[in-house]
């Protein structure tokens, strides 16, 4: 059975659908293309109203190019229609969809077509964009009388075949007019080189290209506008309508245009940009746009710069009077016979380039030899000067150098016309952009004019104010802050060339040179100038000092404070001085080398409230602060300018030492201080520090031994005296006789036993011990040198209701009770293995210190209270077993020796027992109580018995009871 035919209605709209798009493709004419498509939709569909649009996107507007109308008249097909916002016909422009009405004829969004719907009795209707990819390039509207008359699917797809045919037709037409209309510029370009190349002078071939623009453009006018560096301004060199035309030309067009009128425009042209201004369009700001414009009486503009080098030498433009818009022929046209220009134009001036290269190389090369040879640098400057600002035609040479310690960049050479004033003032040390912008800069930085610049805008008013209108800056030196910059500046607004600013920076890297070199001579002078300091502060202790004279006493001070002020440079400093122990504090001055301070050096300055004092205490380094820091109290007798600036630091030595000073410096403005001055200062104070320690040291010692020898020869002197006259009575005592009576005769030989031999003792003390004590050797039993010791202090029992116990004397070694459980012994035993011992050393003197502890613990314990002695012999071979001993065992205790301990109740105070125990004073100069007796009695002890070979301790049991042990050496042998 056959396969069951189509329909023959189906075949025929295939059919004529591939007729109507192979005809499409056969045709390039674009009414040809429409009538076909409109015959295919007035045979396929059934429209009453068929209508088709091109649509211009440049201007927004729909072009009417014919259909069918149910009567007659068809003018309105071929009409413009200029879209509106809001209006349905440019909705499906924009949008590029299709679009249906139900009725036309009440479509307030299609005003125009709503009328023509109600003439023609039109109301379902379809409008359908003819697109290509995302371009809309017209539009076809189909109408029907018919109310919401809409396509069905195989009838739309074949009504967007034929569209999506027409579109893609229609694009490529589009594309093919346009290549058609696009000018060439390679032809007009490749013509005009020819010509330039058989033209002899500038001008000629300057008007050439003018020609040759005005003829590809065809704009009102053209015109090469030339560009003057000094003056910053434009003048018309060459025009179509002028020919040629002169800098001083009073006809030329837009004569004498300033770059500040220019502007933006300028600044365009300066980075290599071509400039386009047209219908509604800009490559400028807006605002700059209608100005310009204004200023060269046109509508349109086009301008391409003229650039040689990264020099501006002018620009090419072509002006229009009407609203133009520039297409991109015309742009690539006008830019490349600039670039032809900018080619050609330094040939004019070849010859006189190459010169002043040469002469450039010679300026460059004098001054390298000038640094290097042994001329003076002044000099050296002074030529290299003159001969900048000749090249540069500039007004001012400025060197300046950045100083740390005021923070800002000082003129140390400048050069200038003899009409010129030297600039006086300092500038600001740069912020941070600035500072930023020379570090990467490799050459030199220009600014042309200063009023509108914004860099370096902290020196834009002082520069202002002496007449610096432009300038370029170079950096000499590298570095985080450039150490020096070099500064050319003229009194007009102005520009310079490449060549110009290349020779500049060549010059400044050279005076680098010289600026390293003053560096290393001004640091070699501030090392000679510390050294120096330091040699003078030195030589302090080797001048003879009279203490007795008052002018002299401060000498030390006075001369080590010229020498630190001197490093620094300060005209202001003193010392604030105190002793230890002392609550106010003196001023000496030292250096006052300006009116602007007032020191009122009479005022006693309390060291706790005075916040200066009190801040340097607290500091560990010295401490710089401004005088608006400085609280009312200390302006009394302190007076600096405001502007004033302050370093104090304290006389600090060793950290257990107390601080006897405070060394104040200041400036009247601030200053940085260099990092090694104040290394150089801090060292010196504290070098002073340990100076002054030592001076009062030695004058307290010297003060110290001097009343210890008018004590000791007032002293010996007495006990000759005393000698003497106990001598003299005891002659006369012999003589006399002696008693008859037996028991008188005992007591008296008795005495005069006694009195021999306390005489004999005193001639060998005035003997052997007049200048420096002698060490004796003797022996006595423990138990007669303890009986002996308390019979002296035997009214001070008395008189203190005393209770004597002697422990460890009465019981073999082996038997004796810890000092902490012995019952109370009254008296010393006469005989026994213990008090048998006895001790080696000189007796006199060991006797004087059991004496002296016993008198201390005599006169520190309460009325009625008890002391024990505690005896105990310690052999080597035995460890010591004292649980409350808190002291370290000395060489002593290494042989036989006996442990002597003295305890009683009374009070102590703790820090006696730990200046005691150290056996000496952590200050010397600081008030201790081993000063004065009765301590120093007990230091003299202690410091006695370790060089008579034993030790002497002091502690606290936990009891609260004070302990004086005592260990002597025994006699070598056992008993």
């Amino acid at each position: 059975m056959g396969q069951p035919q189509k329909p023959i209605a189906a075949e025929q709209q295939i059919l004529s659908l591939g007729r109507v798009l192979q005809s499409l493709r056969e045709e390039d004419d674009v009414d040809v293309l429409i009538e076909t498509t409109i015959s295919y939709l007035k045979e396929q569909f059934d429209y009453k109203l068929i209508w088709i649009a091109l649509y211009d996107r440049l201007n927004h507007i729909l072009f009417g190019k014919g259909g069918i109308t149910p009567d007659r008249d068809t003018s309105f097909l071929y009409q413009k229609v200029v879209l509106s916002p809001g209006d349905l016909l440019e909705q499906v422009v924009i949008e590029q969809h299709p679009l249906g009405i139900a009725d036309l004829q009440t479509e307030i969004r299609a005003a125009e077509w709503r009328k023509i719907a109600e003439k023609l009795q039109i109301q379902g209707t379809i409008l359908l964009p003819i697109r290509y990819k995302d371009r809309c390039l017209g539009l076809l509207l189909l109408g029907s009388e018919r109310w919401g008359y809409l396509l069905t699917g195989e009838a739309k797809a074949r009504l967007m075949m034929v569209l999506g045919e027409l579109g893609a037709l229609l694009y490529q037409q589009e594309i093919h007019k346009q290549q058609k209309q696009t000018k060439r510029t390679d032809e007009p370009l490749l013509e005009l080189l020819e010509n330039l190349r058989t033209l002899n002078n500038l001008n000629q071939r300057l008007e050439a290209g003018v020609q040759a623009t005005h003829k590809f453009v065809s704009p009102s006018r053209t015109n090469i506008y030339w560009f003057e560096r000094e003056g910053r301004y434009f003048w018309c060199r060459m025009s179509n309508q002028l020919v040629k035309s002169d800098r001083n030309s009073s006809t030329q067009q837009a004569a004498g245009m300033t770059v500040q009128d220019l502007s933006d425009f300028y600044y365009a042209l300066a980075v290599n940009q071509i400039v386009s201004i047209g219908d509604a369009r800009s490559s400028l700001k807006s605002h700059f746009t209608a100005k310009l414009l204004q200023k060269l009486k046109v509508r349109s503009l086009l301008a391409a710069p003229i650039i040689w080098q990264k020099n501006l030498l002018g620009f090419l433009a072509v002006e229009s009077n009407e609203p133009r818009i520039w297409t991109e022929a015309d742009k690539n046209f006008v830019q490349g016979v600039a670039g032809l220009i900018s080619l050609i134009a330094p040939n004019e001036s070849m010859e006189s380039t190459i010169k002043q290269i040469q002469e450039d190389a010679q300026l460059t090369g004098q001054v390298a030899q000038g640094i290097y040879s042994e001329h003076d640098l002044q000099e050296t400057l002074h030529s290299c000067a003159k001969k900048v600002l000749a090249r540069l035609t500039a007004t001012r040479f400025l060197l300046l150098q950045y100083d740390p310690e005021q923070n800002n960049y000082q003129f140390i050479y400048q050069s200038q016309p003899h009409n010129r004033r030297p600039l006086t003032f300092t500038l600001n040390t740069l912020k941070e952009l600035d500072g930023q912008l020379l570090q990467r800069s490799t050459e030199a930085v220009e600014i042309e004019n200063l009023d509108e610049d914004l860099r370096f805008f902290n020196w834009r008013p002082s520069l202002l104010e002496s007449g610096v209108r432009s300038l370029l800056i170079c950096k000499c030196t590298h570095g985080h802050i450039p150490a020096a910059l070099l500064v050319i500046t003229h009194e007009t607004y102005r520009s310079w060339t490449t060549l110009e600013k290349e020779l500049l920076w060549a010059v400044s890297q050279q005076i680098g040179v010289i600026v390293r070199q003053w560096q290393l001579h001004n640091r070699t002078t501030q090392q000679q100038k510390t050294s120096q300091a330091f040699e003078q502060c030195l030589n302090i202790l080797t001048q003879t000092q009279n203490s007795k004279v008052e002018v002299d006493k401060k000498h030390l001070e006075h001369t080590a404070l010229e020498q630190i002020a001197s490093i620094l440079g300060c005209p202001l400093a003193l010392l604030l001085s105190w002793s230890p122990g002392e609550n106010l504090a003196e001023i000496i001055p030292g250096v006052t080398d300006n009116s602007q301070f007032g020191i009122f050096s009479d005022a006693s300055i309390p060291i706790q409230s005075e916040a200066l004092i009190q801040w340097a205490l607290v500091t560990e380094n010295y401490l710089t602060l401004k005088v608006d820091n400085l609280p009312s109290e200390t302006r009394k007798w302190l007076n600096i300018p405001d502007k004033g600036q302050i370093l104090v630091m304290a006389l600090r030595t060793n950290a257990d030492y107390e601080i006897t000073g405070v060394v104040l410096l200041a400036d009247y403005q601030e200053r940085r201080w260099s990092q090694q001055n104040l290394n150089a200062i801090a060292t010196l104070i504290s070098q002073l520090a340990w100076w002054r320690r030592q001076k009062q040291i030695n004058r307290l010692l010297e003060s110290t031994t001097e009343e210890l020898r008018q004590l000791n020869w007032y002293k010996h002197r007495r006990l000759e005296e005393i000698q003497r006259i106990t001598a003299l009575s005891l002659k006369q005592i012999h003589d006399l006789g002696i008693p008859a009576n037996e028991l008188t005769q005992m007591r008296y030989q008795l005495l005069l036993r006694q009195l021999d031999h306390t005489a004999t003792s005193m001639s060998g003390m005035l003997k052997l011990e007049n200048w420096q004590l002698h060490i004796s050797w003797e022996t006595m039993p423990i138990a007669s040198l303890l009986k002996r010791s308390l019979e002296r202090i035997d009214n001070l029992l008395k008189q203190q209701k005393l209770w004597i116990g002697v422990h460890g004397l009465g019981q073999p070694i082996d038997e004796q009770e810890s000092p902490k459980n012995s019952p109370l012994a009254r008296g010393v035993p006469s005989s026994s293995s213990q008090s048998a011992m006895a001790i080696a050393g000189d007796i006199v003197k060991i006797e004087l210190v059991i004496h002296e502890l016993l008198v201390t613990a005599c006169n520190r314990s309460p009325i009625g209270s008890r002391i024990d002695i505690w005896c105990r012999r310690l052999d080597a071979s035995k460890p010591l077993d004292i649980k409350y001993s808190s002291s370290t065992t000395g060489a002593a205790e290494h042989q036989t020796s006996l442990e002597l301990s003295i305890t009683y109740n009374g009070a102590i105070e703790p820090q006696l027992l730990t200046e005691l125990h150290d056996n000496t004073s952590k200050d010397v100069l600081a008030p201790t109580n081993l000063d004065q007796p009765p301590a120093l009695h007990l230091l003299i002890c202690q410091n006695l018995m370790q060089e008579l070979g034993g030790e002497l301790n002091f502690y606290q049991l936990p009891d609260n009871r004070v302990v004086s042990r005592l260990l002597l050496p025994l006699v070598g042998h056992d008993s």
